[in-house]
C-alpha cells in the first residue's frame, strides 16, 4: 500500500478573497497532495477575527479539527454557537 506523507514546510498557502482592512482566511488545499480519491482535506488559517461564510452542503459531512486556537462556529438553525478549543474536534452531517 503506498504512503505519502505530507510535512507543514511543504504546504503552498492560499489566501482566501476579502474585503480590504478585512483579517484574510489562508487555506492550504491537501486532497491532490494526499491523492484523495473519495474525500478532501484542507488546513485552513484564519488571520484573529476573521470569518468564514455560512454555508450548508446537503450531501458532503464536514469534521474540523482544531490544531491551534479556539474556532468559534455557528451551526444549525437557528444558528447555536460552538467553541472548540485546541486539540477539539467538531463534526457537521450533511
Amino acid at each position: 500500500m503506498p504512503a505519502r506523507v505530507i510535512v507543514p514546510d511543504g504546504l503552498e498557502w492560499i489566501t482566501r478573497p476579502h474585503e480590504p482592512g478585512e483579517p484574510a482566511r489562508h487555506v492550504a488545499e491537501l486532497s491532490e497532495l494526499a491523492g484523495f480519491a473519495r474525500t478532501r482535506a484542507n488546513i485552513w488559517r484564519y488571520e484573529p477575527g476573521a470569518t468564514g461564510r455560512r454555508h450548508r452542503h446537503p450531501h458532503q459531512e464536514e469534521t474540523f479539527v482544531v490544531l491551534a486556537g479556539t474556532l468559534s462556529m455557528y451551526v444549525g438553525e437557528p444558528p447555536a454557537r460552538h467553541d472548540v478549543p485546541t486539540g477539539g474536534l467538531i463534526h457537521i452531517d450533511a
